[in-house]
C-alpha cells in the first residue's frame, strides 16, 4: 500500500511539473501597436507618452508584452500601418474614423484657448471681440481645405489677418514638433492660441510661466464643425474579436486610465460624468 501511495505521489509530481513545462514553452502574446516615434505627449519611442502608457496597461490586462511598428502619424499613418498588416492596433483615433474599428471612447477632449495667465484679457469663445485684436496661432496642415477647425471657426468670422498657422506636423527634425505651437505662447510670439486639449495640457505643464487652458465654445460651430471629439482604440475593420477583447479591459480599466489623462494634463468633456476636466 505504501508503494502504491508513493507511487501515485511521483506521478502527481510529474504532472505538475510538465503542466508548468508546458506554460513556460507557450509564447508570450504579442500586443501589436502602431505609434509615432516622436509625438508626445500622445507617444515617442522612449515610451513616455500617455498613449505608450496605455498600450503597457492593456497588454498587461490581456498578458502580453508591447511590440511597436514606428511611423510618423501623418497622411499615410493608417494605410502604412494597421491596414498594411504591419501592427494590430492604434492607441487613440477619433471614434468616428473611418479607416479602422474604434472601441467605445476611453475619453473625449477639445479644442482649447490657451494664453498666457497674466494677459490682460480673457477668452472664452471665438465669438469673443478680443479675437480680433489679439495675434492667434491655430494648426493647420496645408492649403488644399483639410486644416483643423479652428482656422475655419476663425475664418468664418472674417478673423484672419491676426492669424498665424503652425503645421500640425511641424520640423520633425525637433523633438515633440507640434509643441512648438504652446511654446509660442509661452514666449510671446503669440497672444492666443487655439489647440487640441491633449497637446495644449500637456504641452502647457512644460512651460516656464503659467498657461490658461480654456475649453473653445461654441463645442460644435455651425452649420456642422465640431471642436469636441469622443477619442478610442482602434484595429482594423475586420477585428471585432480584438475590438471586443480591447473594450472589456478598458471597462475594466478605465479608473487606471482617467488617473493616466489627468497626469498628463488631458483636459476632458467627461462624456459619463457631464463635465469638464
Amino acid at each position: 500500500m505504501k508503494a502504491a501511495l508513493l507511487g501515485v505521489a511521483l506521478l502527481a509530481l510529474v504532472g505538475a511539473g510538465v503542466l508548468v513545462a508546458a506554460r513556460e514553452a507557450q509564447p508570450q502574446r504579442v500586443l501589436r501597436v502602431c505609434a509615432d516615434p516622436n509625438n508626445l505627449p500622445f507617444s515617442n519611442e522612449a515610451g513616455e507618452g500617455f498613449e505608450n502608457r496605455l498600450a503597457e496597461l492593456v497588454a498587461d490586462e490581456l498578458d502580453a508584452r508591447v511590440e511597436y511598428t514606428w511611423w510618423a502619424q501623418r497622411r499615410g499613418f493608417i494605410r502604412n500601418t494597421l491596414r498594411a498588416g504591419t501592427c494590430d492596433v492604434v492607441m487613440g483615433i477619433p471614434s468616428s474614423f473611418e479607416l479602422a474599428l474604434a472601441t467605445r471612447p476611453y475619453y473625449r477632449s477639445t479644442y482649447v484657448f490657451v494664453y498666457r495667465s497674466d494677459a490682460p484679457f480673457e477668452v472664452r469663445s471665438f465669438d469673443d471681440s478680443i479675437l480680433r485684436d489679439v495675434r492667434i496661432g491655430v494648426p493647420i496642415i496645408g492649403d488644399d481645405g483639410y486644416n483643423p477647425p479652428p482656422a475655419h471657426a476663425l475664418g468664418s468670422r472674417g478673423i484672419v489677418g491676426n492669424v498665424a498657422g503652425y503645421l500640425v506636423y511641424g520640423d520633425y527634425r525637433q523633438p515633440n514638433p507640434p509643441t512648438r505651437l504652446i511654446e509660442a505662447v509661452a514666449s510671446g510670439e503669440i497672444d492666443v492660441a487655439v489647440a487640441w486639449g491633449p497637446l495644449a495640457g500637456w504641452a502647457a505643464q512644460q512651460q516656464p510661466i503659467p498657461l490658461e487652458i480654456v475649453p473653445v465654445s461654441p463645442q460644435v460651430d455651425l452649420p456642422f464643425l465640431p471642436f469636441v471629439f469622443d477619442i478610442s482604440l482602434g484595429v482594423r475593420r475586420e477585428d471585432t474579436a480584438l475590438r471586443d477583447e480591447l473594450e472589456q479591459v478598458l471597462v475594466r480599466r478605465q479608473a487606471d486610465v482617467d488617473a493616466l489623462l489627468t497626469e498628463y494634463g488631458v483636459p476632458r468633456v467627461d462624456a459619463h460624468a457631464g463635465a469638464t476636466e
